[in-house]
Order: C-alpha cells, then structure tokens, then sequence
C-alpha cells in the first residue's frame, strides 16, 4: 500500500514551485471526461465518475481537505446509482417544482452550517467552502442521478467556490479542472434545460 501511495505521489513535473503529482494528473484526465459525458447523458459517464472520484479522495485526505475527500464517496455511490437509475438510454432531463426547488435550497442551507463549525473543529485546511462544497455537491449529485436539470446550475456555483478553495490552497491543475467545470456546467445546463422542455416534466 505503501508503496502504491508512493507511486500516485511521485512528481510528474514541477513548475513555479507547483509540484504536479501522477495522481493529481490521473484524477484531473478521468474527471474531466466524466463530466464532459454528464453534459450529454450517457450511461458511460458513471464509472468516469467513480474512478475519478477515488483518486480524487486519496489526493485530498493527504490535502486535509476532510469533506472534499468524503464527498468522493457519495459521489461513488451516486456513480453505481445513477449507473442503474439511468438505464441503458442515458438521462431524460426533466425539471423541479418551485416547492422542491425551496426545499432543496433549505437543504442546502442547512447542510452548509452544520458541516462548518464540525470542520473548523477539526482543524480542516478550508472549512467555509469545503462545507459548501460538500452541501451543494451532494444535492447536485443526487439532482444528477434523478435527472434533474437544476442539478446544473448548482454544479456551476459550487465549481466555482472549489476553484477558488483548489487555487487558494495551491493545488493549481485541480483548480484549472474546477474552471473547466464551470464552463462544461454551463453547456450541461443549457443542453438539459432543452431537453427537459422538450420532455416536459415536473416532479420531485
């Protein structure tokens, strides 16, 4: 085990005092291509999802980034549920109700605090948006499983606010990969909103 840690921590190049690990290479390649699957909806993008998901769990527990690194998780097991959820012909957006949209927010909001001064406590390297992060990518991730498109505008927010955590803490190709969500979850909000119209369904 020791030894596998030692390979994924091995430096692929350094560049102004930014040493790039092979597992935070790895990570970045198997995420970006996950979410990029996530825009148009195939069921292929969920085992993308879990792998990069396990890398980026190791990367960010060695990081003290504790809800970050347990995030990875609920996104493991929303991978294999959303896997089956989906079925073989990928996702049919469809949209909330004005009552579940205020429903989640509150959700949100109230994970958000809660999680806070527990990370504070414990000493966790960025605690106000870890425990932000953590709240919105749940409820995106489980919008994401249901197929619903608002899970898109929440994956927008909260990329932002883990690029702006990734950048502050010097995990720069980490940071750059969060950029590159915000623009992906514009065109996922975009093409889900379409489709969601085009299927016109509200629901839970």
């Amino acid at each position: 085990m020791h030894t596998i840690n030692s390979f994924l921590m091995t430096t692929v190049f350094t560049a102004w005092k930014y040493d790039l690990s092979i597992l935070e290479l790895v990570a970045f390649v198997t995420s970006a291509v996950g979410v990029a699957l996530g825009i148009f909806g195939p069921r292929s993008t969920w085992p993308w999802w879990n792998l990069s998901s396990l890398l980026y769990a190791i990367l960010f527990f060695e990081q003290k980034y504790y809800a970050s690194g347990a995030l990875q998780f609920v996104f493991i097991a929303g991978g294999f549920w959303g896997w089956f959820g989906w079925g073989k012909k990928g996702a049919r957006p469809a949209r909330l109700s004005k009552n579940h949209k205020i429903k989640w927010g509150l959700g949100l909001l109230a994970t958000w605090l809660a999680l806070f001064p527990i990370l504070k406590h414990i000493g966790a390297a960025a605690s106000l948006t870890d425990a932000f992060g953590f709240a919105g990518s749940c409820i995106a991730q489980i919008l994401m499983v249901k197929e619903k498109y608002e899970a898109w505008p929440l994956w927008f927010v909260v990329d932002a606010v883990y690029t702006y955590q990734f950048f502050h803490g010097k995990l720069y190709l980490t940071a750059i990969l969060y950029l590159i969500f915000v623009g992906l979850a514009v065109g996922g909000w975009v093409r889900w909103l379409k489709e969601s119209k085009k299927n016109a369904t509200i629901s839970a």
